[in-house]
């Protein structure tokens, strides 16, 4: 009877254990302003990204994968939350993201990727620029990770020097800039040595893979650059043909392949998942120091396809069929994908605006997305449906200043043939323009707004 009941013991122990190292581990490596054309792989010709590259040969390359917002705080908010910003809150006509005087933050209700996936036994980790409220209860230790190492906002906030913006970002300075680093809820150095920040999230990751390589994990690694001011490391700095923006992004390509290497140490490439984004299209009113939109129109700060429409790879040997992806997916996408993969159901007591893309992962050839709505704070500027997309609004193409204005009537492209946007074709597809508004109908008159959390500041 002992014996009996040690191999039942053993047979419950053994199916718990199974389970545990069934579920899969995830990595995002999310990047800032960087733009669709910053990639050898997507196109670059003196941008050097070998790691990457071969990420998107043994993986998928995503040529038509969207972020929710043009700008970091909304946008940062979608991928974490597979909701769209409108509805948590994450939203502003006014100030489009949260700032150091700034006392709003992504609300406790929100349910977090690894909030969700904590819950069924991750460890997590967030390393990077946050940008979703720098107060306690904002922070990612608030949020379902474990840890937190990195910067509380944009690395050009917190400026201290007499210089304008863009005299200090042409010859940057780490002291011009006045942003905290912090582990967990403490500020440990400030300003943040910029010089040497991709470095040591790499560093924090591989110790994070390395730790917890026995149990499953999720990492979320959002790169604080190469949004303005440039930093390289000294290894880096002046090697690129790009110059300095090239120097950050192939810095940022060697983190990649130290990332892939710590999880071929430990022998968990095939038990995890990768994905390599960016959070919104280049800045572009910043020159050389910005990135490049490739062949999209437009960048950072308008719904234009160079502003949402980002480089994307998604990796995982084994797992994921290699190839070329070009239907549409998005960061919204993320969250209810990682569930599935990890034997999760999505919560049924609210709205989410992703799709399951793990059987695309897989190989199959249609993906579950057939439409993107493109919010420009809480206006829907555009709509897209198969392969044509829907302006309800202009805005200047350059991002900044903005020069939001309503059409008289709505244009049209076909992105499959037009992906630079060029020729509308509104008025040869009366029906189609019908049917998009349809669509736009029905999506705004289900839409509940959560109330806004970037407009209120400290001390107001």
């Amino acid at each position: 009877m002992k014996q009996l009941f040690n191999l039942v013991i053993f047979f419950v122990f053994s199916v718990q254990l199974f389970a545990q190292e069934s579920k899969p581990n995830f990595i995002i490596i999310f990047t800032d302003d960087q733009g669709y054309g910053d990639l050898g792989t997507f196109g670059h010709p003196t941008i050097k990204t070998p790691h990457i590259d071969q990420m998107a040969v043994e993986g998928q390359k995503w040529t038509s994968f969207y972020v929710a917002a043009n700008v970091c705080t909304p946008s940062r908010s979608a991928i974490l939350t597979g909701r769209l910003p409108v509805r948590t809150g994450m939203y502003s006509n006014k100030r489009r993201v949260l700032f150091p005087d700034s006392d709003g933050g992504l609300p406790a209700y929100e349910l977090t990727i690894a909030k969700l996936l904590k819950s069924s036994g991750y460890a997590t980790a967030a390393i990077g620029k946050w940008h979703l409220g720098h107060l306690p209860e904002y922070l990612p230790t608030s949020h379902g990770f474990d840890s937190y190492f990195g910067i509380p906002y944009s690395n050009d906030m917190d400026r201290v020097n007499d210089l304008d913006a863009k005299t200090a970002f042409q010859d940057p300075k780490f002291e011009y800039f006045n942003v905290p680093l912090m582990r967990n809820e403490e500020i440990i150095e400030r300003p943040a040595d910029q010089n040497t920040i991709t470095r040591r999230y790499t560093e924090e990751a591989v110790k994070f893979i390395q730790e917890n390589k026995d149990q499953p994990f999720f990492l979320y690694l959002a790169h604080s650059l190469p949004h303005v001011p440039l930093f390289a490391s000294t290894n880096f700095l002046g090697q690129s043909e790009r110059g300095l923006y090239g120097d950050v992004i192939e810095e940022i390509d060697w983190s990649v392949g130290e990332i892939l290497s710590a999880l071929k140490s430990q022998g968990l490439e095939q038990h995890t998942y990768v994905v390599f984004t960016s959070d919104n299209g280049p800045w572009l009113v910043y020159n050389e120091q910005g990135g490049s939109s490739g062949l999209l129109f437009g960048g950072k700060g308008t719904s234009y396809e160079g502003g949402v429409r980002v480089p994307t790879v998604i990796w995982g040997p084994g797992n994921v069929k290699p190839g070329v992806v070009s239907k549409m997916g998005s960061t919204l996408d993320l969250l209810p994908t990682f569930l599935s993969l990890s034997g999760g159901n999505l919560p049924q007591d609210r709205v989410y605006d992703g799709y399951d893309l793990s059987p695309v992962f897989k190989g199959n050839s249609e993906t579950p997305r057939e439409e993107m709505f493109y919010y420009h704070g809480d206006r829907l500027f555009a709509v897209r449906k198969g392969d044509f997309k829907m302006y309800l609004y202009q805005n200047n193409p350059a991002g900044y200043p903005e020069q939001l204005e309503k059409l008289e009537k709505p244009t049209l492209f076909n992105l499959s043939v037009d992906p630079s946007e060029r020729f509308d074709l509104a008025g040869q597809n009366p029906e189609i323009i019908a049917e998009i508004q349809a669509i736009a109908a029905a999506h705004q008159s289900e839409m509940v707004f959560g109330v806004t959390q970037l407009e209120k500041r400290i001390g107001d």
